[in-house]
């Protein structure tokens, strides 16, 4: 360990040498994990085209055409046996027994120092190739995201970098990923402080645009200049068009929450029926296969069918229709432990509602209506800022891929209603849905959450003054009067923590010289005192300062041997976190150059 970090902090300090300057070497390292994430995009976009190929037969996009013709046994068994690999996979290689995405990014960032494992988002991106190859109605971008801020946090491991820098890095992948999947620098850059790091810091803010554009430069030199999606020109006749778009966003958000709501009666279902985790996904490919005899647009990403959508391809009923098939396959392969993202499936949903959308507000007011691309565009804005908490971002996506002022304009005011919406009646995004059903809230603040990153053993104490249980009260005066803080950790023979003595404890006591060797630790000891592991949460022990009104708190090897291993004290406690909020507080000011250590 010791070898490793001395080569990387070598590595270091001969680039900082050649560049001289932190903020050089910060935007070099975004270059390079920019550049990881955008080349790692390009591999995932054609995985999932050779996945389809190899087992549908067609490797484009645009599939849904093609499987229309297909035999329906061809439909039914390639997602079937599709989700039966994903299971047994994820059953036998992943950790949790789960894909990892977004969410885990977030909680990366927020609550485990931007550390994330890079084996785990590169056989996470693997299953999910292989998920959405094979039909699962899911979304791309959610595996890119995790993977390019896996490469982020690798970086910044095998460096040995500050938590600040790992952070920086880490939002840099999830930019990169985010630019290369839309060519869309702009809001991959936003995505990253918006929905990954969930601030805004201006030390971070341009490592974060570098890496943005890094990975918009090498899918375009890939992929050519194309857009995502096929728009139609789009423009807004009248602002007395205002009010339906914002009614518009009432509707989108609603959508999102049904669709939030209803993966975990999906997930209870499946635990009550017995089935193996294993053979879920298996069961949920049936399920889509048969399906897709009818709607073969439910299929995978399902870019083909949003792009029909915007085209006004499909009447309302057909949109109606799509918009509740849809919602219910995403419930079924989340529930059911497909893999893949949530994004793209948001962006359909909000194709189809806003379509069906526009056809009732061009038939109610034919001369105000803008047509149905646009009504399409904006449903798209609207559920996806919903679901994933981001208004800012997606409306940045549109205008990029649009071009159209007027038309971000109403996606911005669709977005807003929508994603206020579902905050006010889901507490969240679809990310805060998932990390609440892991104990963990995106709403208790940075400085809960610093409270919570930083450990016991971070600031724990090893100078303390044991006394054995046996020890008369001569011995006890002794040791009390030398003792840090005035006080004793009364320890049996095998090292086990008995309980505490202090000076407070014995008042008059500890100086009456009739109280001799008769009068014993283990008699006048505090036993079983409130302790604390090394793993524990300086907000744990904040907490349990506050809760017993102790100064200091033992902490131990583990409840089962109770060994004493240090203490900790209160004026630590809060010191370290002040710190490290001061800290946070100049990276977000840019007060202060970053530092990589």
């Amino acid at each position: 360990m010791a070898e490793k970090l001395f080569k990387s902090n070598q590595l270091l300090g001969q680039l900082r040498r050649i560049v001289k300057s932190e903020q050089l070497v910060l935007s070099i390292l975004a270059l390079v994990v920019g550049a990881m994430a955008g080349g790692g995009t390009i591999l995932f976009r054609e995985g999932i085209l050779f996945v389809q190929l190899l087992t549908f037969g067609s490797g484009e996009e645009a599939v849904h055409e093609y499987l229309a013709h297909l035999p329906a046994w061809h439909l039914i068994m390639v997602p079937t046996l599709g989700g039966l690999f994903v299971g047994v996979f994820i059953y036998r290689f992943l950790p949790e027994r789960r894909t990892h995405g977004v969410a885990d990014v977030v909680d990366a960032a927020l609550f485990h120092d931007a550390r994330m494992s890079s084996r785990c988002g590169i056989k996470s991106v693997f299953i999910s190739a292989v998920s959405l190859g094979t039909g699962a109605s899911l979304g791309r971008e959610g595996p890119v995201v995790h993977m390019g801020a896996s490469f982020g946090a690798w970086l910044a491991r095998i460096l040995h970098l500050r938590r600040s820098t790992a952070r920086t890095l880490l939002g840099c992948g999830v930019a990169s990923a985010v630019a290369a999947s839309f060519n869309a620098p702009l809001a991959g850059a936003l995505f990253a402080h918006e929905v990954a790091l969930g601030h805004y810091a201006l030390t971070a803010f341009a490592p974060i645009v570098l890496a943005s554009v890094t990975g918009t430069i090498i899918t375009r030199l890939y992929f050519g200049s194309d857009i995502a999606f096929l728009l139609p020109a789009n423009e807004i006749q009248s602002f007395l068009e205002f009010p339906a778009f914002a009614l518009l966003g009432v509707a989108a958000g609603i959508t999102a929450i049904c669709v939030t709501r209803a993966i975990p009666v999906v997930q209870m279902a499946a635990k009550a029926s017995k089935i193996p985790g294993w053979l879920r996904p298996a069961v949920a490919g049936l399920v889509i296969g048969i399906v897709a005899i009818k709607f073969p647009q439910i299929v995978g990403v399902g870019y083909g069918a949003m792009n029909d959508a915007l085209y006004g391809a499909y009447g309302w009923s057909f949109l109606v229709q799509l918009l509740i098939v849809k919602a219910a396959m995403v419930a079924i392969c989340i529930g059911m432990g497909f893999a893949g993202g949530i994004f793209s499936p948001a962006l359909f949903l909000g194709a189809m509602l806003g379509g069906a959308f526009g056809v009732t507000a061009t038939a109610i007011f034919p001369d105000l209506s803008s047509g149905y691309g646009a009504y399409t565009l904006v449903g798209m804005g609207a559920v996806a800022a919903a679901m994933l908490g981001a208004p800012i971002s997606t409306t940045l996506i549109i205008f990029e891929l649009t071009g159209d002022y007027a038309l971000t304009i109403a996606v911005m005011v669709a977005s807003v209603i929508a994603s206020i919406v579902m905050d006010q009646f889901q507490g969240g995004s679809f990310f805060a849905w998932q990390l609440k059903c892991r104990g963990l809230s995106t709403r208790w603040g940075r400085e809960m959450n610093l409270l919570r990153m930083m450990k016991v053993a971070d600031i724990m104490k090893a100078e303390y003054q044991t006394v054995p249980l046996g020890d008369g009260m001569p011995s006890i005066r002794e040791k009390l009067i030398n003792a840090p803080y005035s006080e004793l950790f009364v320890i049996d023979d095998d090292g086990r923590l008995h309980g505490t003595i202090t000076l407070a404890d014995l008042r008059h006591a500890a100086f009456d010289p009739e109280m001799g060797e008769e009068v014993t630790a283990g008699q006048v000891a505090r036993s079983k005192p409130p302790v604390l592991l090394r793993t524990d949460s300086i907000e744990k022990a904040v907490r349990l300062m506050e809760q017993t009104g102790e100064e200091h708190l033992p902490v131990i090897n583990n409840e089962e041997e109770r060994l004493m291993v240090g203490f900790v004290h209160e004026k630590d406690a809060m010191m370290a976190y002040n710190n490290a909020l001061l800290e946070l507080q100049s990276e977000e000011r840019g007060d202060a150059p970053p530092k990589l250590f």
